[in-house]
């Protein structure tokens, strides 16, 4: 652990809010995950304990250190009870600028002059957020990757206001969760890996919907030629259509290019609720939700 940072915050109890706080506690921090609905927490906790507990069946994972890690996890909906004792909040809430803004302003309210702010949104920059606090030095983009629990990468994005300090202090946060970081000299919509895979995203969606080819031959060549892990398709029902659509909006709007806006077919598949792996049908059908 840092020894700046103790205490660990995360709001959102998605599945990548709590796969972020569950790698904290795994990394030795008292973290606490927070929601504003008990279902969701209640959800959260049988998935990361149905996770965590195959990893220790495969080897990847010691049963005493995941017991440890749970030990020092809490689960609560009293956002402002443990904000008042953090050193760290990461926020990983719905990607609207407007409830974002609220939560840096309230969290600005009830947290230490010390607790560093950041968001975990890869889209909605922290420079929209951060003059909503009196602290726009300890705010920044601290944007992890999905299964968080797996993936090295988490991207640093400072502001032009964001003190040096909050980025070596994140840097080092970061290193001590066993992850890499990535460190962006300024903040673009996107950052660096997903306006990678926005290109790729972009192209094999016109390919489809141009009658080129079908998205499942689309997958295979992304797979077998290019040597991805998955296809993109593949991978939008593993991220969420509706994480897709909205992100898609979020940048129109602060782009104003229109070539920023969902392709027509995301924006079906949102409007029908076919959001991918989460609710058992989206480019893919998954019979067991």
């Amino acid at each position: 652990m840092t020894e700046e940072i103790r205490s660990v915050v995360v709001l959102g109890a998605g599945t990548m809010g709590s796969q972020i706080a569950a790698v904290s506690a795994l990394a030795g921090y008292t973290t606490s995950l927070v929601d504003i609905q008990q279902k969701q927490l209640d959800r959260a906790r049988e998935q990361l304990r149905q996770r965590l507990d195959r990893d220790v069946e495969k080897g990847r994972r010691d049963r005493g250190a995941v017991d440890e890690a749970w030990s020092r996890l809490a689960l609560t909906t009293d956002r402002d009870r443990v904000a008042a004792s953090a050193d760290l909040v990461i926020e990983a809430a719905v990607e609207d600028l407007s409830v974002k803004r609220s939560i840096f302003a309230d969290l600005d309210r009830v947290c230490p002059p010390h607790t560093l702010l950041v968001t975990n949104s890869s889209n909605i920059v922290s420079s929209r957020v951060a003059d909503a606090t009196g602290r726009p030095g300890k705010v920044c983009n601290l944007h992890f990757f999905n299964p968080a629990l797996v993936m090295a990468c988490v991207e640093i994005v400072p502001h032009e206001g964001t003190d040096p300090e909050t980025v070596e202090a994140a840097s080092a946060f970061v290193e001590s969760l066993g992850k890499t970081p990535v460190k962006l000299k300024r903040e673009v919509p996107g950052f660096l890996a997903n306006r990678l895979l926005n290109a790729l995203r972009r192209e094999a969606l016109d390919l489809y919907e141009g009658g080129v080819a079908d998205f499942e031959d689309i997958d295979l060549a992304a797979k077998t030629a290019l040597g991805h892990p998955m296809g993109p398709f593949e991978l939008m029902d593993l991220v969420g259509i509706d994480v897709v659509h909205l992100i898609r909006l979020a940048e129109y709007e602060q782009t104003g290019d229109p070539a920023a806006l969902p392709a027509r077919s995301i924006k079906e598949k949102y409007e029908a609720g076919d959001f991918g792996r989460k609710t058992g049908r989206g480019w893919y059908e998954y019979p067991h939700g």
